[in-house]
């Protein structure tokens, strides 16, 4: 989608940063934390974060808190699973939902902890 569009449609002001963001969403193939791309950023860490709280306010974005006290954010898609590797820490994107027919609850974010393939093997 045209972040312009989405913009729009969410009654957001399109902005340098917002539409730097986007992007790197838009390419990452697993969920991503400021540590992870701050070094391709050209805002500070307060923009950052204020723009994530308005895209999850929004919804277009999901996020949660791993492991590492860091919060993970993704664009929001059809609900899936995360798994976290509990040695390296590592974060994947499964292609499977656990049956979620829990009646009167609503399920935002299915987090799997374990171990990795590879430190599985370690």
């Amino acid at each position: 989608m045209n972040i312009e569009n989405l913009l729009h449609d969410k009654h957001l002001k399109f902005t340098t940063a917002r539409k730097e963001l986007f992007d790197i969403f838009s390419n990452s193939q697993r969920p991503v934390c400021y540590e992870d791309i701050r070094d391709n950023i050209s805002m500070d860490k307060a923009t950052f974060y204020r723009n994530m709280s308005t895209f999850e306010e929004k919804g277009i974005v999901n996020s949660f808190e791993s492991n590492d006290k860091k919060r993970y954010y993704e664009l929001q898609s059809a609900l899936h699973s995360h798994f976290v590797c509990t040695v390296c820490g590592n974060i994947e994107c499964l292609n499977i939902v656990p049956d979620t027919s829990l009646c009167e609850y609503e399920i935002d974010n299915i987090i799997i902890h374990g171990r990795c393939p590879k430190c599985k093997q370690s």
